[in-house]
């Protein structure tokens, strides 16, 4: 057995025993670790679990002060500091500030995290069912990742991984630098055939006569109107492209009579350019597709 105490006071063999000796028997006692290590030991601690704690306030000779496991956290932990501090269970209640690491993964109830950063995570990694991330940055992970379920986030960056559902009304743009993005059945995208459920339209562009001539730049619509005060000439059309239809509707002026003549880069049949109606307020409509370079149009005359 291990000695537990260390008597500063010994008696002689057949020696007399005084009231003195007694008290010093007690009084100069030295408690060794043993004491402690020799007994059962617990492998759970109950908040009402009671422990001894030595009292800064109090001088050598008091006793130590009793408390309860719960007492001691709750005070300990609300007023302390931390350094290096590791969890490897739940952390279910209180409020977090600074900066905490945690190994494999963690829950989160409720509460605001300025800033989120997930490293290398080879088991399921954080759940977030409430709350606001203003900024949410997914590092590697090889099991499942992180799963956010309703709340904010304003910025999310995702190097590598997938967003398997993602459903967002957009304040502002996404974009996507490298990658496919796959797109379901209610968007419209370059390289797939789809049907349009619903009217699409161009909205139509006025052209502006300037000095007797007419600017037609395509990159603005597909679609454009011209209301002809004078005799007047289409300039040869910017940015046309190849394969693509342009519309102009235009319309005779207050008074009519008004003619519009046309630059080598509009071709009509048999080399004949159309000559508008006459009459006021008359329209025509010219139609057009291009090879990228001249606009091959046919017209429409007389809509009065």
């Amino acid at each position: 057995m291990a000695i537990k105490f260390n008597r500063s006071q010994t008696f002689s063999t057949n020696g007399t025993v005084t009231a003195a000796g007694l008290h010093n028997l007690i009084d100069g006692t030295d408690i060794y670790q043993a004491l402690i290590t020799d007994q059962p030991s617990l492998t759970a601690v109950d908040p009402a679990d009671s422990i001894l704690i030595a009292d800064a306030s109090l001088t050598a000779g008091d006793a130590p002060r009793q408390t309860t496991v719960s007492n001691l956290f709750d005070d300990a932990l609300s007023g302390g500091t931390y350094t290096g501090l590791n969890l490897t269970g739940a952390l279910t209640f209180g409020t977090a500030t600074g900066n905490r690491t945690v190994s494999t993964s963690a829950t989160i109830t409720t509460g605001t995290i300025p800033n989120l950063t997930a490293g290398t995570t080879t088991s399921t990694a954080a759940t977030i069912t409430t709350g606001t991330i203003p900024t949410l940055t997914a590092g590697t992970t090889t099991g499942t990742a992180g799963i956010f379920t309703s709340g904010t986030v304003a910025t999310l960056n995702s190097t590598t991984g997938t967003i398997g559902n993602l459903s967002t009304t957009l304040a502002g743009d996404m974009t996507i630098s490298q990658g496919t993005a796959t797109v379901g059945t209610r968007v419209a995208v370059l390289n797939t055939a789809q049907q349009y459920s619903r009217a699409h339209n161009f909205a139509a562009t006025a052209l502006t006569i300037t000095s007797g001539t007419v600017p037609w730049d395509l990159s603005q619509n597909q679609v454009a109107t011209l209301t002809v005060t004078t005799n007047s000439t289409m300039n040869t059309p910017t940015n046309p492209q190849a394969g693509s239809t342009y519309v102009m509707i235009v319309t005779q002026g207050t008074g009519g009579s008004n003619t519009l003549s046309f630059s080598t880069a509009y071709k009509f049949p048999s080399g004949t350019v159309p000559s508008l109606s006459t009459g006021s307020s008359q329209v025509d409509v010219l139609s057009f597709v291009s090879n990228g370079t001249v606009l091959y149009g046919v017209s429409s005359q007389n809509f009065s």
